[in-house]
């Protein structure tokens, strides 16, 4: 099938593209600008269209030969998101008729029941099911609540709240019963809607396994997460509006998108009926489960989620590069870069030589306190030192680190085993320069648990300045003076202090 993906940039399409093409399909995407599919890895794969749902001239040559046509775009987060989604919704569906498309495929979000006042986001999205399902093109309507993956802006408000909000006091909404859905289950539904008979042009309610109520998902999220169970408060008179801006403040989704969002939650939202899993029996993932995948936890090879490295390996959540800043969870980086003169091989043996005998290049006294405290704490310190003076291995204990990956003569990767609130990593990387010469490039990498966490890299951050420079500047300057002694050997026999 020849298959048309609008929203292809957001976060739905950016993954459903991929998925498509693994399945045989032919994938056009719908943009408004090509650029924003540069870094995508897929792009090279697919035919890009230029256009815009909201000038309807530019949609006849978009969807001309398609069969299936994927309309997966909002205006969530502009002022007049509703009239812009219906403006798009009607000309998608004359296009899309026009053109001779057999089906149309649609992502919206829960219906809520006809005797409630519905919030203007939920009102939005059952109207353009109603334009699409009126188009004259069968049309497969998929109802999803809360969708769990990173990137996904309910997950990431559920995250950061769960995070950063040891104790929180609640609107009265956080009682009332979700079905969360994980992002992996929608995008197989998505595909399975492909195949649907061609006389189906109804809509169908999509969730997970478990339904839950908003405060049980957030202590899911916490107890996944490794954090102590939250203490919630509900509070009656506490207003979706005010609530709203709290979010905004307390996490990092836009307040344009936050608020749609929350007042979205006034709502239950229950699958009523689970008829799409005629069409895609597999068991959908429960609530924790769909979690840690989304968190990295479980490898899960059929929805990038997650953070990989140049490598290829997975190290946590992460986003797709389409997908918005604020999305996949903190990441705190402290990075430095130096030219070298010296070649990389001499830069690589000095990396190589860190730890141990040889210490880390930098403030020996800072090291030692901070080991000494961590042996206080129940962690293993700096005595477990380094198995060889000149090579690593992977797997094997280096400090207080675990030697993660090693890539000879480009990357060494250090895993931290201290008594951190998080997950911390050490990355020194030795490059070519085309000189004669080499770059080292050295990330501290820290992904903080709950709000101790947050205050952790917030209390270090003073000291990176000295730390982490200096180790960088006597890497740099080890492999230029002595192509075969660590730094602060080197500094020992000059009788130089390791700064």
């Amino acid at each position: 099938m020849r298959c048309l993906v609008t929203g292809a940039t957001g976060y739905i399409g950016g993954r459903l593209a991929p998925r498509l093409l693994e399945a045989g399909h032919e994938v056009r995407c719908l943009t408004r600008g090509v650029g924003r599919l540069r870094d995508v890895p897929w792009v090279s794969r697919v035919e890009v269209a230029e256009g815009d749902l909201n000038e309807p001239e530019t949609l006849t040559a978009a969807l001309e030969g398609v069969d299936v046509a994927y309309f997966l775009v909002h205006s969530l987060g502009r002022k007049d998101f509703e009239a812009l989604d219906r403006e798009a919704a009607h000309n998608f569906a004359t296009a899309a008729e026009a053109a001779g498309v057999s089906r149309i495929i649609y992502l919206g979000g829960p219906e809520p029941p006809a005797d409630e006042h519905p919030s203007p986001h939920l009102r939005s999205r059952a109207e353009v099911a109603r334009i699409l399902l009126a188009s004259g093109v069968p049309t497969a309507v998929l109802r999803a609540p809360v969708i769990i993956g990173s990137g996904s802006a309910s997950f990431e408000m559920l995250r950061h709240l769960t995070e950063r909000l040891p104790v929180m006091v609640t609107p009265r909404w956080v009682t009332n019963r979700i079905q969360p859905v994980a992002v992996r289950d929608v995008l197989r539904y998505l595909i399975a809607a492909i195949d649907l008979p061609p006389e189906v042009n109804r809509g169908f309610d999509v969730g997970g396994k478990d339904v839950l109520t908003y405060a049980q998902m957030m202590q899911g999220y916490a107890h996944v997460a490794g954090l102590r169970k939250r203490v919630i408060v509900p509070l009656r008179p506490l207003s979706p509006w005010l609530s709203a801006h709290w979010v905004g403040v307390v996490t990092p989704v836009p307040n344009a998108i936050a608020r749609p969002l929350v007042a979205s939650l006034i709502h239950e939202a229950v699958a009523h009926e689970d008829d799409i899993r005629q069409y895609s029996p597999d068991e959908p993932l429960g609530f924790e489960q769909a979690v840690r995948v989304a968190l990295g936890k479980i490898r899960d090879a059929n929805v990038e989620t997650r953070w990989s490295n140049a490598a290829g390996r997975d190290w946590a959540a992460e986003p797709l590069p389409s997908d918005p800043d604020w999305s996949g969870g903190s990441i705190y980086v402290d990075e430095r870069c130096r030219e070298v003169k010296a070649p990389v091989d001499a830069l690589w043996r000095v990396i190589e030589g860190v730890g141990g005998e040889n210490g880390w290049y930098s403030f020996p006294l800072a090291w030692s306190v901070r080991g000494w405290l961590d042996r206080l704490v129940g962690g293993v310190g700096l005595r477990r030192g380094r198995r060889d003076r000149q090579h690593l291995r992977v797997g094997e204990a280096l400090d207080w680190w675990r030697v993660e990956e090693v890539e000879p003569g480009r990357t060494l990767r250090l895993r931290a085993e201290m008594k951190v609130p998080g997950r911390a990593w050490l990355e020194m990387c030795a490059t070519p320069d085309g000189n004669g010469g080499s770059i080292y490039r050295q990330r501290a990498i820290f992904l903080p648990r709950g709000l101790g966490g947050h205050a952790y890299w917030a209390s270090v951050v003073p000291f990176h300045g000295f730390i982490f420079s200096g180790m960088a500047r006597n890497i740099a300057r080890g492999a230029e003076t002595s192509p075969t002694t660590p730094p602060a050997a080197q500094e020992r026999a000059e009788g130089l202090p390791a700064t």
